[in-house]
């Protein structure tokens, strides 16, 4: 007498769902990825003919031979503190320090502690490597 099962147990594993899911998740994270835009999602911005959101930019120079100028005019290194403070009351602005690179430190930490005292954004102008 041949008794023999009609169902054979499989000892080998399959992957078929294993692959699915992977695939899903791929698709998944290709799809949330493309929505993600560094600069944020594009807009296009009314015009208006003032605007308080702008961020006002102030320049301060310092040449080789310590002369100093705040937006291009000249001025002495004691009212650098009331220049900015006249040009930047009431508002958070960025201040961008054209420092020579042969001006001892100690005065552009000076400049950008006057700017950072009056809550402005400091920024250093550099030219970039040839």
């Amino acid at each position: 007498m041949a008794l023999q099962s009609k169902h054979k147990v499989e000892s080998a594993f399959s992957m078929s769902s294993m692959t699915d899911i992977i695939f899903l998740l791929l698709i998944f994270f290709m799809l949330t990825s493309s929505f993600i835009t560094p600069s944020g999602l594009p807009v296009n911005l009314p015009s208006s003919e003032a605007s308080d959101i702008v961020m006002q930019e102030v320049t301060v120079t310092v040449t080789k031979d310590l002369r100093f100028s705040v937006n291009d005019r000249v001025v002495d290194r004691e009212a650098i503190k009331g220049e900015l403070t006249a040009l930047l009351q009431d508002k958070k602005g960025q201040v961008v320090l054209h420092i020579d690179k042969e001006v001892p430190v100690e005065f552009l930490v000076e400049i950008g502690g006057i700017a950072a005292g009056l809550e402005a954004n400091v920024s250093i102008a550099t030219k970039p490597y040839k």
